[in-house]
C-alpha cells in the first residue's frame, strides 16, 4: 500500500512538473501563430504530429538522454542554451511576420509539426531536462508505470490544447490571430532569452565550482 501511494505521489509530481514547463495554455498562441493560416484539417493533422513527436523526443532522452549527452560531451546548459537560440529564430519569425517564397511555405507545412512545434517547443530544453532528472528516482516498476503514464497524460493535454485551438481561431479572425502572432512572439522571444540566461548562469557556475 505504501508502494503504491509513493507511485501515485511520483505520479503526479511529474505530471504537474511536466505541465507546468510545457504549459499547454501557452502554447494555443504559438500554435494558432503557426497554423492560422491552414485548414482545420491541416491544423487537426498538426498537433497529433506535433504531439507524437514531442512524446518520442521526451521518451528518447527519459531512455538515453545521459548516454547521449555522455558520448557527444554536451552538458544540460548546454542543450538549454541551444534550444533557446533556436526558440529565439522561431520568435523572430513570428514577431517580424517574416514572409516566405511558396517553396518554403510548402517545406514549413511539412515541417512545422517536428520543428519548431514538437521540438523545441513542446519537448523543450525544460522539459527533457526535468524528464532526465525524474528518470533517475525510477526504482520500481511502478515507479516506472507512474512515471510513464504522467508523460502520455501531459503530451494528451497537450494535443488537446492544440486540437481545439480551432475554436479561439473562430473567435479571433484573422485580424486577432495577427495580433495574437505578435504577442505570441513577444512572450516567446522572452522565454527563449530567459533560457539563455539561465543557461549561462548553471555554465559559469559550474566553471566557477
Amino acid at each position: 500500500m505504501t508502494g503504491l501511494l509513493s507511485d501515485v505521489r511520483f505520479f503526479w509530481e511529474v505530471f504537474v512538473t511536466l505541465l507546468v514547463i510545457t504549459d499547454p495554455p501557452g502554447i494555443v498562441p504559438v500554435f494558432l501563430g503557426m497554423t492560422g493560416n491552414r485548414s482545420a484539417a491541416d491544423r487537426k493533422r498538426l498537433a497529433w504530429q506535433a504531439a507524437v513527436v514531442a512524446l518520442g523526443v521526451i521518451i528518447v532522452f527519459a531512455v538515453f538522454g545521459q548516454s547521449i549527452l555522455g558520448y557527444l560531451g554536451v552538458q544540460l546548459p548546454s542543450l538549454q542554451a541551444a534550444g533557446g537560440l533556436l526558440l529565439l529564430l522561431v520568435a523572430l519569425e513570428l514577431l517580424t511576420g517574416k514572409a516566405a517564397d511558396p517553396a518554403e511555405l510548402e517545406m514549413a507545412k511539412a515541417n512545422v509539426a517536428f520543428v519548431p512545434l514538437g521540438t523545441p517547443l513542446l519537448a523543450g530544453p525544460g522539459a527533457i531536462v526535468a524528464t532526465m532528472l525524474f528518470v533517475q528516482r525510477v526504482g520500481s516498476v511502478g515507479g516506472a508505470v507512474a512515471f510513464g503514464a504522467a508523460i502520455v497524460a501531459v503530451v494528451i493535454a497537450l494535443w488537446l490544447a492544440m486540437r481545439f485551438s480551432g475554436v479561439i481561431l473562430k473567435l479571433l479572425r484573422d485580424s486577432g490571430v495577427e495580433l495574437l502572432t505578435r504577442i505570441a512572439g513577444l512572450l516567446l522571444s522572452a522565454i527563449a532569452v530567459q533560457l539563455i540566461v539561465d543557461a549561462i548562469r548553471t555554465l559559469i557556475r559550474i566553471g566557477l565550482s
